[in-house]
């Protein structure tokens, strides 16, 4: 491992990213901000005791070797760094459709190799990806999301396998339903949020902490004999498709009585 506790967090200026910033710095990681949106992640960095904030994109391998000669080879990275074009396939420009696999796929091997490089050089370190529900189950109208969160799950198993025996440990986080960043403005709907807690079988939505904490344990050695998993964070929903279409009463019933047509439990 690094001489020091250090963790590096790609799309670390909001949501999901500046949660993980800043609970690894309260953990005692000296942390690394990454973000296109160089702003946004100084104030992020502002925020944790001697944590830096580097402007890069997750798409550019020059920018990526830049922040790594910048912070350092960290012990832990987590590929958080991720957009959404919302659209149905049908209509939706090819554009829009690179773009997301750039960003989220692309982006996520391009970080994941620079720093596995680096990590096997000294001693070996952790990653974690951050994946989606939607990289299990599809969510309508959402272009390239739901392919591109597949893929970072496979992409944890390839690296995973083929990374280990240098001593880089990966796996994958799926965050569900979260009260938070791409998911806001759908949230902010007093009425879809009522139903979306309704449908989760933990009776509300994920916070970005819940999700940070996922990952700090994924990233710690309790978890040492954990490599190549998606550990999904998402409060049973995704188990959960056939609570939600309806049933008759009669096929709950218990015990021989409901077994036998036309006979109450009663009789």
């Amino acid at each position: 491992m690094t001489a020091d506790r250090s963790l590096l967090v790609t799309g670390g200026a909001a949501g999901i990213g500046a949660e993980i910033a800043r609970l690894a710095g309260s953990a005692g990681y000296r942390v690394g901000v990454l973000d296109t949106d160089g702003t946004g992640a100084q104030h992020v960095a502002e925020e944790i005791d001697g944590a830096v904030a580097l402007a890069a994109s997750v798409g550019d391998e020059d920018e990526i070797e830049a922040a790594l000669d910048s912070f350092g080879t960290p012990e832990v990275l987590v590929n958080n760094a991720g957009i959404v074009r919302f659209g149905p396939l049908l209509e939706l420009p090819a554009g829009d459709f690179r773009a997301v696999v750039d960003v989220n796929l692309v982006g996520t091997f391009l970080c994941g190799r620079a720093a596995a490089r680096r990590m096997a050089g000294a001693g070996g370190g952790q990653i974690v990806n951050v994946a989606s529900m939607n990289g299990i189950a599809p969510g309508p109208n959402a272009g390239a999301y739901a392919s591109t969160k597949a893929g970072i799950i496979m992409l944890t198993q390839q690296m995973a396998l083929e990374w280990s025996r240098l001593g880089v440990r990966v796996n994958c986080v799926a965050p569900g339903l979260i009260d938070g960043g791409m998911s806001a403005p759908i949230n902010a709907d007093p009425v879809l949020r009522a139903e979306r807690e309704l449908a989760v079988p933990r009776g509300r939505l994920g916070t970005t902490t819940d999700i940070a904490k996922a990952v700090l344990w994924l990233a710690s050695a309790d978890s040492d004999y954990v490599c190549g998993q998606t550990l999904l964070v998402d409060g049973g929903i995704t188990m959960s498709i056939l609570s939600h279409l309806p049933r008759p009463a009669s096929v709950d019933g218990v015990g021989d009585a409901a077994r036998t047509p036309g006979r109450s439990a009663a009789s």
